[in-house]
């Protein structure tokens, strides 16, 4: 895989709130990239699992490299599966595990389910909160039910990859939550999201990449890794009237405070 040289740093200063390593997309060059990220200006990296499976494999992952960490959950296109939540538990004890995630509520794809997606989501915010982890939440053409529960259960956390309206960042805000914005920032397309930027406080706004999906322009379509997130952060920045290195900086020590890392 072709590593931007734009994207290359002299100092550790991203921090990719959300991503998926363990995705058979790196599966041939995998550890390549990860040390080749680590020497380039990343400080570190969320890797999130889906199901039983993924999440072992995000903490194999954090285990193996210093800067990468481990959110462990079920997500909600993988509910069916019927994995249980007591190995979640079990998992999320881990001491590189940092967030419950990724979880929450997709209607996008699933319509028949929505009753089990909001049980086993509202179960994993009280695990969490049993757990005293974030959350790393979820939301796809489930706007108004995801608030719902967010506001009834009132977890701290983050709506990663955030797709809903300024109304509904400023109620997800009041709740104290962090907003994840990733490289959907630059799409020609993205038309709700730079309103919703602008109004983020800049201890809630975390950066990510969700990858190996939704790689910043000019790479859009092409497979993303964390190395990008410098150009989510420019795109970010100009909207913010602001510089790159302040958005990666504040971006990193939001990250850090909340995963307690």
């Amino acid at each position: 895989m072709e590593y931007p040289i734009e994207c290359k740093l002299p100092y550790p200063a991203i921090f990719d709130s959300h991503a998926h390593l363990d995705d058979k997309a790196f599966d041939e060059d995998r550890e390549t990239l990860i040390e080749e990220m680590k020497n380039s200006g990343v400080a570190g990296i969320i890797t999130c699992g889906c199901d039983i499976e993924s999440s072992k494999r995000a903490l194999s992952l954090a285990h193996k490299y210093d800067f990468i960490y481990a959110a462990v959950g079920i997500h909600p296109e993988e509910i069916q599966k019927g994995d249980s939540l007591d190995e979640i538990e079990v998992l999320a004890q881990d001491k590189k595990c940092v967030a419950i995630g990724e979880i929450g509520l997709d209607y996008y794809y699933d319509k028949e389910h929505k009753k089990l997606q909001k049980e086993i989501f509202s179960s994993q915010i009280d695990l969490a909160k049993k757990l005293h982890l974030p959350i790393i939440v979820h939301d796809r053409e489930a706007h108004e039910d995801t608030l719902i529960i967010l506001k009834d259960k009132k977890p701290k956390g983050v709506l990663h990859c955030f797709s809903g309206s300024v109304e509904m960042a400023k109620e997800v805000l009041k709740l104290g939550m962090y907003l994840g914005v990733g490289g959907v920032i630059t799409f020609k397309n993205a038309r709700k999201l730079p309103e919703v930027v602008k109004i983020i406080p800049d201890d809630k706004l975390l950066i990510e990449t969700d990858c190996p999906y939704l790689a910043p322009v000019p790479y859009r379509g092409k497979v993303c890794f964390s190395g990008m997130i410098p150009l989510t952060a420019k795109k970010i920045a100009e909207i913010r009237e602001t510089d790159t290195e302040s958005i990666l900086q504040l971006t990193k020590e939001n990250a850090t405070r909340l995963f307690n890392i």
